[in-house]
């Protein structure tokens, strides 16, 4: 989750969901290879309002549907928000490169967010795909197809992408760390680790190039 404030706004609240993905990558378990196009012809059209969050847990789907948020369209990176800015956070969230300078990431980066990590560790800071957009190093594209509402309509659409890791999110986050430094405290029975979002994208930026091969 990021939290983010304005010069003279109350705090909002930003949710990240990852939603649609292709059942011919799904492992856990897999599906046999004759139910991969009937899987995708029966999956129902992403629609903001309705579709539930997935595998993100309880606090993002718990704000998705307090009655004053707004969520984005997107369909794979879908946010939520909630508070000052909301609609101009996650409002216009562009399809392709959905957690790239179109994404509500860069929307939180350009009015100094704060990341706020509640029991999670760098691995799952959404936040840190942004800087794989910015940093100079070699990505592989991708695409994928999903369902959503147009006009009242199921369509499928296509998106490019580029592919990203988390692999070493948790060495960058240890080193972002040991020469930027966090805030620490408790919320309930949560460790938590407050840290300012721009000043992790701007390290992570210059840590993967120089890192990343």
């Amino acid at each position: 989750m990021l939290s983010a404030s304005t010069p003279g706004s109350s705090p909002g609240a930003v949710a990240l969901y990852r939603l649609y993905t292709d059942p011919e990558e799904w492992s856990n378990p897999p599906v046999p290879e004759d139910w991969v196009e009937p899987i995708r012809a029966s999956m129902p059209p992403y629609w903001p309002a309705v579709t539930p969050s997935y595998g993100v847990g309880d606090i993002p789907e718990c704000l998705r549907t307090y009655p004053e948020a707004v969520r984005s369209r997107h369909p794979v990176f879908s946010f939520a928000a909630l508070g000052a800015d909301a609609e101009a956070i996650v409002g216009d969230h562009r399809l392709d490169f959905g957690l790239g300078e179109g994404s509500p990431l860069a929307r939180v980066y350009d009015r100094d967010g704060r990341i706020l990590m509640l029991g999670t560790d760098y691995g799952t800071n959404t936040s840190v795909h942004l800087a794989e957009y910015r940093a100079d190093v070699p990505t592989e594209r991708t695409e994928y197809r999903v369902p959503i509402r147009r006009d009242g309509e199921r369509v499928v659409v296509t998106l490019d992408d580029i592919e990203t890791s988390t692999d070493d999110f948790e060495a960058l986050g240890a080193a972002f760390e040991r020469e930027i430094g966090v805030e620490r405290g408790a919320v309930g029975e949560a460790e938590a680790t407050l840290l300012e979002q721009s000043a992790l994208i701007d390290f992570a930026t210059e840590w993967l190039a120089e890192n990343r091969g």
